[in-house]
């Protein structure tokens, strides 16, 4: 991970079930680069991103990753394919085993769908 990024990456459920997840509270406590787990949903869990910079490129193994726009917008660069600009609203998802790295020229706000046990960083 470059050192110029602060990144904070919370594994654990912040929310649980029974819970109201109230993602512009999470958004305003909050600094990119920012990954946190909000709850489980039976093998997957459900994570919001804040982003703004480059990430570095990864891969997950074992895992497909689904990106979420809620705020802003991102590019998300996968290895032997143009860039995918994706804007409010718009989702993407990237297979298990695919290089890529999400990358955004401003502040956005992503929720992620992942299988439990995911390693943001990448394997």
């Amino acid at each position: 991970m470059e050192s110029s990024i602060n990144y904070v990456n919370r594994a654990g459920e912040r929310f649980g079930k029974l819970a109201v997840v109230d993602i512009p509270a999470e958004v305003a406590a909050n600094a990119p680069w920012f990954n946190e787990t909000l709850t489980a949903v039976n093998d997957a869990v459900v994570r919001l991103g804040i982003f703004e910079g480059d990430f570095p490129w990864h891969k997950h193994d074992e895992q497909d990753e689904f990106f979420l726009v809620l705020e802003g917008e991102f590019y998300l660069d996968v290895e032997g394919r143009e860039p995918v600009l994706l804007r409010r609203h718009q989702g993407f998802t990237v297979p298990k085993g695919v290089v890529h790295r999400p990358r955004s020229p401003q502040k956005s706000v992503v929720l992620m769908v992942e299988q439990a046990g995911i390693v943001p960083t990448g394997d």
